[in-house]
């Protein structure tokens, strides 16, 4: 299960991210979007997760909640719209 994770503090880090999944399973893949220029979180990122039943859990817990002084966004990633 792909999540999309949006307003995050930009000092969190992938691993901050992966711990705070890792509380409802396994995650196989943790990605914080970065510009390509300055290098600086955009706000968002995705996680992945084996466990579709795991993923939907994280999401209904987390979603809404504050973590590292914001309150994030959590929800199922839809797909990227091809233009």
């Amino acid at each position: 299960m792909n999540i999309y994770v949006g307003n995050l503090n930009f000092k969190v880090s992938e691993n901050d991210l992966q711990e705070a999944f890792e509380a409802f399973g396994n995650v196989s893949e943790v990605k914080i979007i970065t510009d390509k220029y300055s290098g600086r979180s955009k706000g968002f990122g995705f996680i992945t997760m084996d466990d579709n039943e795991e993923g939907n859990k994280a999401v209904a817990e987390l979603n809404g909640t504050e973590f590292m002084g914001r309150e994030v966004v959590v929800n199922e990633a839809k797909p990227r719209k091809e233009y």
